[in-house]
């Protein structure tokens, strides 16, 4: 059976110029020159002060960097505004250029520093001064950021981890412009095994199928299911199209012997938990 759930709710609820090539007049002191090219040291400038074509000259805005990574070392990300810790991230991208406009930019164009992270590719690519190399920072500091939050919750209870849960779900999948459908698989002991995104949709609909979903389950011996998905709207209410999806999937479960503790709908200012709301 297929279906889908939807952010649409029915009802709100809570030069110098070379020198030439050619040869010299007859008169001219080419001997001289020649004999002087032949001889070692001859013909070089000296003490010009002129940089080497092929290497780049020497940043000048380095001690600005150090003194921000010192106070980062020291003070942590609480000692920095969102623009300098941006600024930090943008460092190995724009090895020789000043970051702090482009982190204020950013900032004005997106809002904060997660909305940074988490701002799609082609929109990071609009903005003057940002290139395949931005857009690569920023995609390495939320997977970092994710790679992190998964490891504090995977293999352990979810009783005693439900906000490191939470949390992760709305890192996960608040800041999405499309919705996406998860599932978190919980063993007998309620430890997290498994933790699966089963389909990505619009802005406001992604398609739900009730067989793969007990499928899944089946195939990593869960016992137990968390239905995760999320409203790029920001509105966390679930809709009536979320409501009866739940409960088809629910009945279906329940006849294998697999429980679902909650379905969690996730926005980027908050979760609305329908086993709260008690629709489950």
């Amino acid at each position: 059976m297929a279906g889908s759930f939807s952010d649409r709710p029915e009802k709100r609820m809570p030069a110098k110029s070379m020198a030439s090539p050619f040869a010299q007049p007859a008169g001219s002191k080419s001997e001289s020159v020649s004999e002087n090219a032949e001889k070692p040291g001859r013909g070089k400038p000296q003490g010009s002060g002129q940089t080497s074509l092929w290497k780049e000259p020497p940043a000048t805005n380095a001690g600005h960097r150090q003194r921000l990574r010192q106070r980062f070392v020291k003070g942590g990300a609480d000692a920095l505004p969102d623009y300098e810790l941006l600024e930090l991230v943008l460092f190995r991208a724009l090895s020789r250029r000043d970051t702090k406009p482009l982190a204020k930019r950013l900032l004005a164009r997106f809002g904060s520093f997660a909305e940074v992270i988490n701002a799609p590719d082609h929109q990071l690519l609009e903005l003057k001064d940002v290139g395949e190399a931005v857009v690569c920072e920023m995609k390495l500091v939320r997977a970092a950021a994710l790679r992190l939050m998964q490891g504090e919750i995977m293999g352990r209870p979810l009783l005693g981890t439900w906000e490191a849960v939470l949390h992760y779900c709305r890192a996960a999948m608040g800041f999405q412009t499309c919705e996406q459908f998860r599932i978190l698989f919980l063993d007998k002991r309620n430890r997290l095994i498994a933790d699966e995104v089963q389909s990505q949709g619009t802005v406001d609909h992604t398609p739900v199928y009730v067989r793969e979903v007990v499928k899944r389950a089946l195939e990593h011996s869960a016992t137990a299911i968390i239905l995760v998905h999320n409203h790029p709207s920001g509105d966390t209410t679930p809709s009536r199209a979320d409501i009866e999806m739940t409960k088809l999937i629910v009945v279906a479960a329940k006849n294998l012997g697999i429980a679902v503790h909650d379905h969690i709908i996730v926005g980027k200012e908050g979760h609305c938990s329908m086993k709260g709301l008690r629709l489950i």
